[in-house]
């Protein structure tokens, strides 16, 4: 009975429901915008009521046993006395929050702040005043987790909100083990208290055992290649290093590019989300900050991570318990040896901490401002002096015997900037500040005042400034132009980074002349100030969901909600092509020849290019919703379409991929397609849903097959369905069943990759048909993986990350 009440306790705790609501605090610093607090409301509240009706069941069974113990009492008068006690010790009064017994629901933010546990960390009483006044509703990547758990909720899941560790879901997962029917030969597993039964070939039905022991793959994943870069929302993330590699991040990799001998190195100690990266003074010792998130066993604290680039071991880990939220700025300090770290938060409060980084001591901390922070940096010749500005501001610390006392920037008769984007140094000490009216402010060494301005310097906001070692300053910004200026503040030239790489978010000094730019579209551009730029690595700008590979080279297609699709060669990592569409797009497919891609939108649109040439060879519409899969027959004669719609749209496919007539259309799935597989004959279909059901289908007459006879021993072509019997060992503990997004067998056959709502990629042996089967598991990705494939020769594997937009390549070894 303490048990089963236990479970019932660790139920979401409405406390937070209440701070939600009264949280007058959250101002536009918050990431949070309304309409997903908005949402987010609607999801707790719906939570809310099936959690009371939990309660009040749970409330009653208590009653009841207290009865059925106070009956045993007047029965047993020796032992009475002490029965009901420990029954009574057992059932608390109510769930907690800081102690993290309330655990996270899945895709709505609520994670227990990681600052419950500051009180532990050494501070003096004046520090208690620095409070994050609303951290128990709002975690930094929620911007990322709920808009991505809204967002497929309308778009994949059909508002599915399973949460990955709720009470509720334990206690299904417990009583809801597969079971193994040997007469009529099929195993039945339960996602979220849904039967699905799944009937295994009849040569397997005499040997196999649920309780056998599933074995770790024969082959593990290195990751090779990471496509893309962090520019829409992160600054000054940028840099070379002695070694000649650039040094920048996506997702939750630091990536070390060498440009000239084609190598990545990669740094992989973070767990989620990487927002800031500083360079220390001796250029091998890097720090770099990454938000609070989720993961399957639960919340994630945001830290610094500090380590070597050379043998890429990590030296220390600040913070954890500290920070709120994320870590939005990082800078070492310049002129005491780089021995002390300043680092912003991204809490309501913007809390300002400098640490002795080597020691992992904090030396002092202050709210920074209620706005938005968008960057901070030492004095280069005084490590008492930290630059910090944002929304609304521009401040001078000085750290005097532990404490941070602030200046305000004044602006005098200069108008004041709604924004102070960015900020560097000159030779001589003047602080340079970029602002949103297009205007570089130089302000005196240790004063607040500004000696110094170019006004209009940029049409619209300056987002980078950059002190290169000849004592010229560069500036980047909205306008996409690249200005330079000389000691004295006059420009020197001028140049306009062309429209496709979108606005210039950082600029980093490169070799000899050369300089390194980061744009707002995700492109790290190389050249130099008075020649033509090339990208060195580029990716998508919005959600990444369609993956497909090239059936004979080594080539894979992605596409996102951008409207983009790019051709990409494996061997080199670069782009073949691009392709603008004008509707956002949601999956691919290439014909077996690989003559042809077919490309599925959100809109019910869908197109077929020609792979050499990317012209458009046709385009149909079936329905109005998002097609989510689209997969041509082993044989190249059908294209079978998976709509959120209920239906699979068939057609009959001619000349090479080049002619399409509709054969009819497949009903009988009461929720959206999520995955198909062909059979190797091009005969039969098998088709996954939102509701967890598995349909076969004779595509050529659209046909439902409701026999098992005819369907248990069809030997597919591929495995990219998340349920049957040869994949349900993939499935975790107390899934809710949309915890994994995408599944892929290898083309040898031994191999089945996974990519989960954790951001992580699992690698399984095929076939894995025992419950739980254990895998090597990945981190890179920060968001969902939306998609994993191998390539066509197995020799490496690619997946996609849903909102960290980033692309990875792992090779099988």
């Amino acid at each position: 009975m303490e048990d089963g009440f236990s479970s019932y306790s660790s139920l979401y705790d409405t406390s937070s429901l209440l701070q939600f609501c009264n949280d007058d605090s959250a101002s536009a610093a918050s990431s949070m915008e309304v309409t997903d607090r908005l949402a987010s409301l609607e999801q707790r509240v719906q939570m809310q009521e099936d959690e009371i009706q939990l309660l009040k069941s749970a409330l009653a069974d208590v009653v009841r046993r207290l009865n059925a113990s106070e009956e045993q009492q007047a029965m047993l008068t020796r032992k009475g006395p002490t029965k009901a006690r420990p029954m009574m010790a057992a059932l608390p009064l109510r769930p907690t929050v800081n102690n993290g017994t309330v655990l996270p629901k899945k895709g709505s933010g609520t994670l227990p702040s990681p600052s419950g546990s500051r009180r532990d960390a050494p501070a003096p009483a004046t520090k208690s005043t620095v409070k994050r006044t609303s951290s128990s509703e709002h975690v930094g990547p929620q911007g990322r987790k709920e808009s991505a758990g809204d967002a497929r909720g309308n778009r994949t899941r059909a508002g599915s909100t399973g949460s990955n560790s709720s009470g509720k879901k334990a206690s299904e997962s417990k009583l809801k083990e597969p079971v193994f029917n040997a007469e009529e030969g099929y195993v039945k597993m339960y996602l979220k208290g849904r039967p699905i039964t799944m009937y295994m070939p009849k040569d397997l039905v005499d040997t196999y055992s649920l309780e056998a022991k599933a074995e770790l793959p024969p082959k593990k994943l290195k990751l090779d290649w990471v496509y893309g870069y962090r520019g829409r929302d992160c600054r000054s993330n940028l840099y070379l290093l002695p070694t000649g590699e650039t040094v920048y991040f996506i997702a939750s990799v630091v990536v070390l590019y060498n440009v000239d001998e084609q190598l990545q190195r990669h740094y992989t100690g973070h767990t989620d989300d990487i927002k800031c990266l500083a360079v220390h003074p001796d250029k091998i010792t890097i720090a770099t900050g990454q938000v609070a998130g989720t993961s399957s066993d639960g919340k994630l604290a945001p830290h610094v991570r500090i380590w070597d680039s050379v043998s890429l071991n990590t030296l220390h880990v600040l913070g954890t318990g500290f920070f709120d939220r994320a870590l939005v700025c990082l800078a070492f300090a310049k002129s005491n040896g780089g021995s002390s770290l300043c680092v912003v938060d991204d809490s309501n409060d913007h809390v300002l901490s400098v640490w002795d980084w080597q020691r992992e001591e904090r030396l002092a901390e202050v709210k920074c401002s209620n706005e938005s922070v968008f960057a901070a940096d030492f004095h280069p010749t005084d490590a008492n002096i930290i630059v910090t500005c944002g929304k609304s501001h521009l401040y001078f610390w000085t750290l005097e015997r532990g404490t941070l006392v602030k200046k305000q920037g004044l602006f005098e008769k200069q108008e004041k900037p709604k924004f102070v984007l960015c900020v560097t140094f000159s030779e001589n000490g003047d602080a340079i500040t970029g602002d949103s009216s297009g205007n570089i402010l130089v302000w005196g060494k240790g004063t607040n005042r500004i000696s110094h301005a170019i006004q209009g310097a940029h049409e619209g906001s300056i987002f980078a400034l950059c002190m290169l070692r000849n004592g010229t300053l560069v500036s980047g910004g909205k306008d996409r132009r690249l200005v330079s200026w000389d000691g004295n503040y006059q420009q020197i030239q001028a140049i306009e980074v062309p429209e496709l790489y979108g606005p210039v978010r950082t600029v980093a000094e490169g070799r000899g002349e050369s300089v390194l730019i980061g744009t707002t579209r995700n492109y790290v551009l190389q050249g130099s100030l008075d020649g033509e730029f090339i990208p060195i690595t580029q990716t998508h700008t919005d959600e990444l969901w369609g993956l497909a590979i090239h059936p004979l080279k080594h080539h894979f297609l992605t596409c996102g909600h951008d409207k983009h699709v790019c051709l990409w060669d494996s061997v080199s990592h670069q782009p073949i092509w691009t392709k603008t569409m004008e509707d956002a797009v949601q999956s691919s497919g290439f014909h077996p020849s690989g003559a042809v891609v077919a490309i599925g939108t959100q809109t019910g649109r869908w197109l077929v290019l020609d792979t050499e040439t990317k012209d458009l060879v046709t385009v149909h519409t079936d329905g109005n919703e998002q097609l989510s899969v689209m997969r041509f027959s082993p044989d190249g004669n059908f294209l079978a379409i998976g709509s959120h719609d209920n239906y699979i749209y068939i057609y009959a496919v001619a000349e090479n991929g080049k002619k399409y007539s509709r054969v009819g259309k497949c009903s009988g799935h009461s929720s959206f397609i999520t995955h198909l597989d062909w059979s190797v004959d091009s005969q039969y279909l098998v088709s996954n849903s939102g509701d967890y059901e598995i349909l076969y289908w004779i595509p050529s007459v659209c046909k439902q097959v409701v026999s098992v006879e005819t369907t248990r021993d069809i030997p597919w072509a591929t495995y990219t369905c998340t349920l049957g019997f040869h994949v349900f060992g993939l499935w975790p503990d107390g899934s809710d069943g949309t915890d994994i997004n995408a599944v892929c067998r290898s083309h040898e056959g031994r191999l089945l990759v996974t990519g989960d709502d954790f951001g992580k990629v699992h690698l399984f042996a095929f076939p894995c048909s025992q419950f739980r089967a254990p895998s090597h598991i990945y981190g890179g990705h920060s968001s969902h993986v939306t998609n994993v494939t191998f390539l066509f020769d197995d020799s490496h594997l690619v997946s996609t990350g849903g909102k960290d937009m980033s692309i990875m390549q792992w090779r099988v070894v």
